[in-house]
């Protein structure tokens, strides 16, 4: 079964990309709450543009921190065994 998933083109591609199909999904789910939240508040078509690109902005700076902790995970397993330090050897 995931197999078969993994031969959609759209899948493939997330599974290439996967912090730039995060900051996809992310900027979609906010920029619809931002749309029904603020929908009634009277902005004028720049102020949308401008808080849309904000959100956008935002989404990408959210998924770029919580990169963070991949980078880290990835340094600490391409670190050998005997640089690693054990607190309880301490």
């Amino acid at each position: 079964m995931l197999k078969q998933l993994t031969n959609i083109p759209l899948i493939r591609w997330m599974s290439r990309h996967p912090r730039l199909a995060a900051w996809i999904a992310l900027s979609v789910g906010m920029v619809v709450l931002l749309l029904i939240e603020a929908r009634d508040v009277g902005l004028l078509p720049g102020q949308w543009i401008a808080l849309i690109a904000a959100t956008v902005l935002v989404a990408g700076a959210c998924v770029w921190i919580i990169s963070w902790e991949d980078e880290d995970e990835l340094v600490e397993s391409t670190t050998p065994t005997d640089q690693k330090t054990d607190p309880a050897k301490k």
